[in-house]
């Protein structure tokens, strides 16, 4: 269990300093932006949809290593997902970093996104998980007003 907390913790400290699809996404069909209030986590998502597909989905903003981490995952993940998929994918996240209906990913269907999983025994530290997904779902949905976690 040791070597893959470790190894949790590799991943997680990677997407922190090198997150992956850092960028302004031009020609976005939505955008959405988010704050975390309780450690001032901010985060701007953007996402470009082609027949019902995520096409590409990136991020920019300023916050803490899992915030940031989690962001960068998300966006790498998502890409190529359909709604339906997305739906899924999102429920199974917030399910696993709050520990709702189960801790654990039993079929694998989130991936590298389990290496997040420990966040749910720090309570404060699931906002700073799940901001970026949250900010990604208004800005599917064209919601314009800021989405906060408190």
């Amino acid at each position: 269990m040791s070597d893959l907390r470790e190894l949790y913790q590799e991943v997680i400290l990677d997407h922190g300093k090198r997150p992956r699809n850092f960028r302004v996404l031009e020609g976005a069909d939505g955008q959405a932006e988010g704050y975390n209030p309780l450690c001032g986590d901010r985060v701007t998502v953007y996402v470009k949809l082609a027949d019902g597909v995520i096409d590409d989905v990136s991020f920019q903003g300023a916050g803490c290593a899992i915030s940031t981490a989690s962001a960068s995952m998300m966006t790498s993940v998502l890409k190529g997902k359909t709604m339906a998929e997305v739906e899924d994918m999102c429920g199974r996240f917030q399910a696993m970093i709050t520990g709702a209906g189960g801790a654990a990913d039993d079929d694998g269907a989130l991936g590298s996104l389990e290496a997040l999983a420990g966040v749910r025994e720090f309570p404060t530290r699931v906002k700073c998980a799940s901001l970026a997904w949250h900010t990604f779902r208004a800005a599917l949905k064209g919601d314009q007003s800021d989405v906060k976690t408190d």
